[in-house]
């Protein structure tokens, strides 16, 4: 006697049931949707100006404009000498100028630096108070290495592997330290051009 029944139809057989979703559900589903969409919208809008203006910042960095010759000449009262203000070529872009006074080395002195054309750094130091404490703190206690020619001066060349190189030299009734990161080609433009200004 077979087990096996003849009108019995397979489990694939059957039909499937659909879920009937009342009017009210359905509206709360489609309005959940809708939320979503909002919401992912309103994140949008928040995200898109911020990653504009990240581009934008990246594209071009905006210097402030240093009038370094209206600095020195305001400095020059406090000074008792002419604060230079060399004139640089193209592609020299200064980034501050100032008149340093009050520090507790107790050494006041004119103070600028520039952007160079190759992007690197120098700086001017220039003091009528200088002393070899003053100045060995000023070139980061670099040892002397030698000597460059610029600008008519025999400048003290100091530096040192890991630290900013640095010329020491007479200008005037001056001292004037050159330091920073830039290569000796550069560093020779900003020494002479500030030789030519005389340190008066």
């Amino acid at each position: 006697m077979s087990s096996t029944h003849e009108g019995a139809q397979p489990e694939t057989d059957r039909p499937t049931v659909k879920p009937v979703l009342s009017p009210a559900a359905a509206k709360r589903a489609n309005a959940s949707v809708i939320g979503m969409i909002m919401a992912l919208a309103v994140s949008l809008l928040a995200i898109v100006p911020v990653m504009l203006l990240s581009a934008n910042s990246g594209a071009q960095v905006q210097r402030p404009a240093i009038d370094v010759s209206a600095v020195a000449a305001e400095a020059k009262g406090v000074a008792g000498f002419s604060p230079a203000a060399p004139a640089l070529p193209a592609g020299y872009s200064p980034n501050y100028a100032r008149w340093v006074s009050g520090s507790s080395d107790g050494v006041n002195h004119w103070d600028v630096g520039w952007v160079t054309p190759r992007q690197q750094f120098v700086s001017i130091e220039q003091t009528a108070m200088a002393n070899p404490t003053w100045i060995t703190q000023q070139v980061n206690e670099a040892p002397i290495t030698g000597t460059r020619s610029a600008g008519g001066i025999d400048w003290t060349l100091y530096d040192k592997p890991g630290v900013e190189k640095s010329y020491v030299g007479k200008v005037g009734k001056t001292t004037v330290i050159v330091s920073g990161s830039a290569g000796f080609p550069e560093f020779d433009v900003v020494a002479a051009a500030v030789a030519a200004t005389g340190g008066r």
